[in-house]
């Protein structure tokens, strides 16, 4: 049976014209929900649940990433009014996208999901909480932000552990962790060329961890100044080693592909796994080359 795309099934409730009309959303989380349903969809015992829980989860992601899009900045007098309106409806699309969640498990009676997914969250906020309050007394390192930010990409996703049984509940969290990982370095990749989204970036951790004095110090008085950023980024080679490290965790993904017991769902898992092997289209071809 032709399985339909989890985005096009979600687009019932993430297009809601009254949040569409009147602010942005994240993007939607399709990579980890397309893993999420290829596992699933390989567990004879599921039936309409491999879509049930996929669509459940990405409502629940939506939620928790258009929360974490509400500005808490004053805003100028002249736009305060059209912005708070944005931030309250971030507040209320994240908040819709939550009661949906619950509304579609609860109808279905999965009574148990619906708690695994609400810990999930509870864990998810405790994690982002430890890395806001990092970050913000500048005691991060490049590979902690890593870890924090794949954990919490990963975090709702590793809740479905308990539906695996054999090789799958061996493979299942390493598999969100490094496509989780993988997903977040591409990320970082791709934040390299917006200059006004650096601050807090891998990248800053990085100068933070192996930089000169003097440039730590330069960051830690200037963390918003975006052309210093710039220049830093570039000093460091910060391009370079986001590519290595993405390469790194692409390969230990592929690695994982021939333990999988279904050619099927390994020849899926390749095909997800392929936009991280070439990286951002700016991205040099020979550190594409590297990549591969």
């Amino acid at each position: 049976m032709t399985r339909k795309p989890i985005a096009q099934l979600a687009r019932k409730y993430t297009e809601y014209d009254m949040i569409t009309r009147h602010t942005d959303l994240p993007e939607f989380p399709e990579g980890r929900v397309r893993l999420l349903q290829a596992v699933l969809a390989d567990l004879q015992d599921l039936g309409g649940q491999a879509e049930l829980y996929p669509l459940a989860t990405s409502l629940v992601q939506m939620g928790l990433d258009t929360h974490d899009l509400v500005e808490n900045e004053e805003s100028g007098a002249k736009t305060q009014t059209k912005q708070m309106r944005a931030r309250q409806m971030k507040v209320l699309a994240g908040d819709y996208f939550s009661g949906r969640f619950y509304h579609l498990l609860s109808q279905a009676g999965q009574i148990e999901t619906v708690k695994r997914l609400s810990e999930a969250v509870c864990e998810v906020n405790r994690i982002k909480m430890s890395l806001y309050g990092k970050m913000k007394q500048m005691r991060m390192n490049a590979e902690e932000y890593v870890s924090y930010g794949s954990a919490i990409r990963g975090g709702l996703f590793m809740s479905f552990g308990h539906l695996m049984s054999g090789i799958y509940a061996k493979l299942w969290p390493e598999l969100v962790e490094r496509f989780s990982r993988c997903e977040l370095l591409l990320q970082e990749l791709v934040r390299l060329q917006r200059p006004d989204e650096l601050s807090g970036s891998w990248g800053v951790w990085h100068v933070m961890g192996e930089g000169s004095v003097e440039d730590r110090r330069a960051l830690e008085e200037r963390a918003d100044d975006h052309g210093l950023l710039r220049q830093l980024m570039d000093k460091y080679g910060v391009a370079d080693k986001l590519v290595a490290l993405l390469g790194q965790s692409a390969g230990q993904l592929q690695a994982m592909l021939p333990k999988i017991p279904s050619d099927k769902l390994a020849t899926e898992l390749a095909s997800l796994i392929e936009p991280f092997l070439h990286g951002p289209t700016w991205v040099p071809a020979a550190a594409i080359k590297e990549l591969g």
